[in-house]
Order: structure tokens, then sequence, then C-alpha cells
């Protein structure tokens, strides 16, 4: 064994006399502690061995460093949500331009490995994207303000028909039980509708009115692109420099746990969002084709809200079918379109769409998802709404990490003798 500056320790004549095994214990204890490395104050709380290839061995930082990074951490994100609802009337263009940077980056990612430069790449996939949207924004919209405004008018003659319908179908089409109890079901069926078109004019409202930067359209129409160009273009370089800043000693738990956020996101958010868009597509032109009042709006709003697993494709169900229960009965046939539009595109979602698409890199559970949309909805408006799902995601990844690292700690096996031996036993890299 070598020591430090190349040269071999060297030890007494008298411990020749020593047997073959303990002349090689000390050698090696001699070899340590000729190669430790003390630092210039023993009260820091680090100590850094070197073997004798000269690599280092991980750091052992004390308590109170880790209390330390702990507490830092903490401010850090206690600033970031104070930071969220101070400003949230005036993130919405920077947040739509992120992620619609978030969104483009693989196409400007593949744009490059074909040749073209990343200026040009994110030059072409911008003007391609607001040539779209602009088309989608003078076309679709004024259709669609104009459906929503005379659904609205017509809702509560529709309300009023479905009761009169209900209780025209009573004598032929219910058992006795249910006719005993109809004026009960008329009731019920009323509040709940009056609460959920309560529910959606208030949800509305609230988006309209929850930040400056949606009533100044032209602010968020030119704001966005302006956002959206300059991260699309750096984003490889703002990826690189906050790499730059991750704490060498936690740098490959990061790196893994911002992998993995970034695959749920980019499952949901890419994934999940094409779906929804191809969904909307088929529903409004299945549900115009038949003919419905308001296909277009229903369609749309169905596809748009799939992403809540089962309550999406029920409430446009049911708008779906209430709507097609005034307009077309007695006409059984066209009633039975309408369920074979909504039928169809419930089987193509779940065979072939949600495969190909989404996948199982997503990981949120359906209760989840649902409870950060209030949450962050009640929080923080329509801002809340728009980051909801990435902190959901990020939310479950940190969780499935901590749980991870609990499993493999002391404070699951505990102090005993036999939890240590099925902690190495479990864990046997450590």
């Amino acid at each position: 064994m070598q020591a430090l500056h190349g040269k071999s320790p060297q030890f007494p004549a008298s411990s020749s006399s020593l047997s073959g095994i303990w002349r090689d214990r000390v050698d090696h204890l001699c070899a340590c502690i000729l190669c430790a490395e003390w630092p210039l104050r023993f009260g820091c709380g680090v100590w850094r061995r070197r073997v004798i290839s000269g690599e280092a061995m991980p750091q052992h930082v004390s308590g109170n460093s880790l209390k330390r990074q702990i507490f830092f951490w903490l401010v850090v994100l206690v600033f970031f949500i104070v930071f969220l609802y101070v400003f949230s009337s005036i993130l919405l263009p920077f947040i739509a331009g992120m992620a619609i940077a978030y969104f483009l980056d693989p196409v400007a990612d593949r744009l490059e490995r074909l040749g073209l430069s990343r200026m040009m790449a994110t030059i072409g996939i911008l003007v391609a994207f607001v040539i779209v949207f602009t088309l989608a924004l003078m076309i679709l919209i004024p259709v669609l303000i104009s459906q929503f405004n005379d659904f609205a008018q017509r809702l509560p003659g529709y309300i009023s028909q479905l009761q009169q319908f209900i209780t025209q179908a009573q004598n032929s089409l219910l058992p006795d039980w249910v006719e005993n109890q109809m004026g009960t079901i008329k009731d019920n069926l009323s509040g709940i509708l009056s609460e959920g078109m309560g529910f959606l004019t208030g949800l509305f409202a609230q988006i309209w009115n929850s930040g400056k930067a949606i009533v100044d359209v032209i602010s968020l129409l030119v704001v966005t692109p302006v956002v959206a160009f300059y991260i699309l273009l750096d984003w490889d370089r703002m990826v690189a420099k906050v790499d730059q800043w991750i704490p060498r000693d936690y740098v490959g738990d990061v790196r893994q746990i911002a992998k993995e956020i970034d695959q749920a996101i980019a499952g949901f958010i890419r994934g999940q969002g094409s779906l929804c868009l191809i969904l909307g597509i088929y529903y409004a032109v299945g549900l115009s084709l038949v003919g419905l009042n308001f296909g277009l709006l229903i369609g749309l709003f169905a596809g748009m809200i799939s992403f809540i697993p089962y309550v999406g494709s029920m409430v446009g169900l049911v708008l779906a079918i209430g709507v097609a229960l005034v307009q077309f009965w007695p006409d059984y046939p066209w009633i039975g379109l309408v369920l074979a539009v909504f039928f169809s595109g419930q089987f193509m979602e779940g065979n072939i769409l949600q495969p190909k698409l989404v996948g199982s890199s997503v990981g949120l559970h359906p209760v989840w998802l649902m409870f950060a949309l209030f949450a962050f909805g009640a929080l923080f408006g329509f801002v809340g709404l728009l980051v909801a799902v990435p902190a959901a995601a990020a939310v479950g990844v940190l969780v499935r990490f901590a749980l991870s690292r609990y499993l493999q700690s002391d404070l699951y096996f505990g102090g005993s003798l036999s939890g240590r031996a099925r902690k190495t036993k479990s864990v046997p890299n450590e």
C-alpha cells in the first residue's frame, strides 16, 4: 500500500516480531491514519477520508447542517406559495407561456435533430402555433360564446320540460314505489340542476374575474407568445443552469426526482392534453352531425373535462342526454345515436387513446387529482387550476420518494438487531 505522496509508512523494528496477520492490520491502520484529512476546524461537523487510491468518500453531514438545509428549503417553499398568492392576478400570461414552451419543447428538440438551429425551430413552431390559435379564436370562440349564451337562456325551459317528461312517463315507465316518491324526486332533480347551474355560473364568473390578465385580453395575447418564445429558445440552457445550482451532495437524488416529475407532468399534460383535444373534437363533430342542439359546446366541454376520470364523461353524457330527451323525444333512434357517440368515445378512450398517449406514467390518483383541482382553484383562482396538475404530480413524486426513504430508515425498521438485519437484507447496496 502507498500512503500520501507515494511514500510507504515506516514502522519500528520491533514490529517485525508481530505475526503476519497483525502486521497487515497495523499496516492498514497506519495507512488510514496517514491518509486522513481533518478539517481546520474540528467543530464543523464534516469528516472526509480518502482511501489509498485518492477516491473521495461521501461526506457525513451533521445534524445542525441538515436542520439548516431543511429550514432553507422550507423558507423557499413558503416564499414560492406566498409569491403565487400575491401575484396570482398577473401570473396567467407567464404560466401559460411556460406551459406552451414545455408542451412544444420535444418538437423543438426533434427539429434540432433534423438539422435546424434552435432559433429557427422556435420561430417555426411558435408561428404555426399562433396561426392555429388565432384561427380557432376567430372562428370557434364566437360560435361557442353564442351557443353558451343561448344554452344559458334555454336552461330553465329545459329543466321544466324534463320535469314534465318525468311526470308524463311515471305511469307507464316507472314502478309504483317510484310514483309515490315522484314529488321528492322532482324536487331533488330541480335542486341538483339548479345547484349544478349555479356552480357552473360561479365557476365561469370566477374564471373571468379571477385575474386582471383575463380581462385584459390584449395583454394576454401579447405577453404569452413572447414568454413562450424566450423560454422555448433558452429551455436547455435554463435546465443546465438550474442543475448547476443543486447541492452537490444531493445532485443524484434531485436529478432522479426531477426526472420522475417530468415524466409524470409530461405524461399528463402532453398525453392527457392530446387525449382531451381528440375526444373534444370527436364529441363535438359527432353530436353536431346527429343534429343535437349545442352539440359543439357540449362535445368540446365533455372532451376538455375528460381528464377528470369518470366525472368528465358522466357530466357530458348527462348534458347530452338531457338536451336529446327534450329535443328528440319520442324519436328513440336519435337519442340512441347520442348515446352511441358517447359510448364509442369511451371505448376509443379506454382501448386506444389512453394506452397510446398516456400509458401508466402519470401516477395521479383520481381522488388526489380532483382534490388538487378544487384546492388550487379555491386558493389561486384560474391560475390555480393551471398549476394544479403539475403541482399534484410533483407532490406525488416527492411523497413516493419520502416514503421509499422511510421504508429504508431506522425509523421504520427500529433499532433492534433483527430490524437492522432486515434492513441490510432488503437494501443490499447500503
